[in-house]
């Protein structure tokens, strides 16, 4: 036997269940096919869904579990016989996004921005998609500040000879016997000197092989096959767009949830997605087709490739998958984002650790600065090198420049007309518009005043040049993946145990094969990795020989 447990894959889930397990005295093996550690989580914005935080208090905001739990439900929308685990998972979830999530997290070292953010702000209804308060809770540092104290432990653990990682060793096969899983074989990648997140070699050096009591797949999802992507497209969001942006590495590839179905695991839910339709290409692409989403506050106005409006409720970062299922249906794979350049300093950001370098690096001087004075410098970038982006001082010249990025789809006189019908409702405090009525709402919460939500004006006033940005589907996540009871064990198709088999992270579909259901309210993905990686080694722990 070469170690207790084998963990598949170095991102943020198999961190955590490798250094739980380790850090007890068990010996674990930890493979990873990339050059380094952090998988996807490196790259991330670091926003982590909790519930009635110190954070969320001082601002003056009131949650609860139940409160949770209502919104959670009015995303998931739970209606297939396949979420029965993953409804169950989502229950301890909440109870620890309000419990020892916060602190076990603090006990590390991770420390959050004092301003809560209010990701998915819904769909109308209290019962309906939607977080009801801001609990988007931004880590000081973004992904790799979350990433920084397992890394340390993954260090301090390797010293002690209690944990080994082996880079650039891809997985292929479980090995399978007697109808429990007893290892894992694959090849011996040649070393790759490219940038974290590039393409890169999949030449093969040698084949290994490796024993342990237990294997913990920690793989991941598919958002970087568009294949894939494609092929599990749901049928009610329309036909795949013929032109998507990539959010994640190459690597990202969901191969790891086929080796669990080969090994006798069943996979669930593949057809449920988490992709964003405000994605803009990257100037400066690491991987292929990489990709930058927008973090739009709520005041830009959001046309469709024609010009006409979306329908409420939907408006900047209200419900991604309804608008992109709204814009699926339009006949074209691009819309549009229209505004001032004085909404755009307060409103925009982009999501991402290297988007972010204030909150990344954590300076709160250039935090401040950007925050309050903006565009932040990534932001400026794409203003200036971005092909998505267009800025004019007049409304003539704007339209000619949309028009001239896909010459005879928009209609001008439409869009002008639905733009001097918003500056309309703004000439008073009084309005029927839903949007403009949310931005008063939007405003008494003292987070969307300071940092997100700018004061509302006329886009037409003259005062500040115009921008329109034209928005892609960005691919991010893969909501469901491999079925897991509450102990991260692997089920197999007709729900029995496979014994010796565990999935974590993305893999597992943040937990049960789904922990979402149809939706997922923001903050829930890393949540999502951390709990299922924390839950599984405790099982893990239990059951070892």
């Amino acid at each position: 036997m070469d170690a207790d447990v084998l963990v598949v894959g170095g991102g943020l889930a198999g961190l955590v269940v490798a250094t739980e397990v380790a850090a007890k005295g068990r010996r674990v093996f930890l493979l990873e096919q990339e050059p380094y550690l952090g998988g996807q989580a490196y790259w991330s914005f670091g926003g982590l869904f909790l519930v009635d935080s110190p954070e969320q208090r001082r601002l003056g905001i009131r949650d609860s579990v139940e409160l949770a739990f209502q919104d959670w439900l009015g995303a998931a929308g739970y209606h297939r016989e396949e979420d029965y685990f993953g409804q169950l998972w989502a229950q301890a979830y909440l109870g620890f996004a309000a419990g020892e999530k916060r602190a076990w997290l603090a006990s590390l070292g991770v420390r959050f921005f004092p301003v809560v953010g209010w990701a998915e702000r819904g769909g109308g209804l209290a019962t309906g998609h939607g977080n009801s308060v801001p609990r988007f809770h931004i880590v000081w540092g973004t992904g790799p500040g979350l990433l920084e104290p397992f890394l340390r432990r993954v260090e301090a653990l390797s010293a002690e000879g209690r944990l080994r990682v082996f880079l650039r060793h891809r997985v292929e096969e479980v090995l399978v016997e007697g109808g429990r899983a007893v290892g894992v074989a694959g090849v011996v990648l040649e070393e790759d000197p490219k940038p974290r997140g590039a393409p890169t070699s999949r030449k093969p050096l040698r084949d290994f092989t490796f024993r342990a009591q237990a294997v913990v797949l920690a793989t991941g999802g598919m958002g970087a096959n568009l294949d894939l992507v494609r092929r599990h497209w749901p049928e009610h969001m329309g036909k795949p767009p013929k032109r998507m942006l990539v959010g994640v590495p190459d690597h990202v590839d969901g191969s790891g949830l086929f080796l669990a179905e080969r090994a006798g695991a069943r996979l669930v839910n593949l057809d449920r997605m988490w992709h964003y339709p405000e994605g803009v290409e990257n100037h400066s692409p690491i991987w292929t087709g990489h990709g930058i989403r927008i973090l739009p506050g709520p005041s830009a106005l959001w046309v469709d490739a024609t010009g006409k409006r979306l329908p409420p409720p939907l408006f900047p970062g209200f419900d991604a998958l309804e608008t992109l299922r709204h814009l699926r249906h339009t006949g074209f794979d691009w819309s549009w984002f229209i505004l001032d350049l004085r909404t755009l300093k307060k409103e925009f950001a982009l999501s991402g650790s290297e988007q972010n370098p204030d909150l990344t690096g954590r300076s709160w001087l250039q935090v401040l600065k950007n925050r309050l004075l903006g565009p932040a410098a990534p932001v400026r970038a794409f203003l200036e090198r971005g092909k998505d982006f267009l800025v004019a001082d007049h409304l003539s010249d704007l339209l000619r420049k949309m028009d001239a990025l896909a010459p005879g789809v928009l209609d001008p006189v439409r869009l002008e007309a639905e733009i001097r019908a918003r500056d309309l409702e703004l000439l008073n405090p009084f309005a029927k518009d839903g949007q403009v009525l949310a931005l008063h709402a939007f405003r008494r919460y003292r987070g969307d005043r300071l940092f997100r939500v700018a004061k509302p004006a006329p886009f037409l006033s003259g005062k500040s040049p115009l921008v329109a940005v034209r928005l892609w589907t960005l691919t991010r996540k893969t909501l469901g993946g491999i079925q897991t009871d509450l102990k991260g064990r692997a089920l197999t198709p007709k729900g029995e145990l496979l014994p010796g088999l565990f999935a974590v992270g993305e893999a597992a579909g943040f937990g049960g094969g789904g922990f979402h259901g149809s939706k997922a309210l923001e903050g829930t993905f890393l949540g999502g990795c951390l709990f299922t990686g924390r839950q599984t080694a405790k099982a893990l722990l239990e059951g070892l020989e």
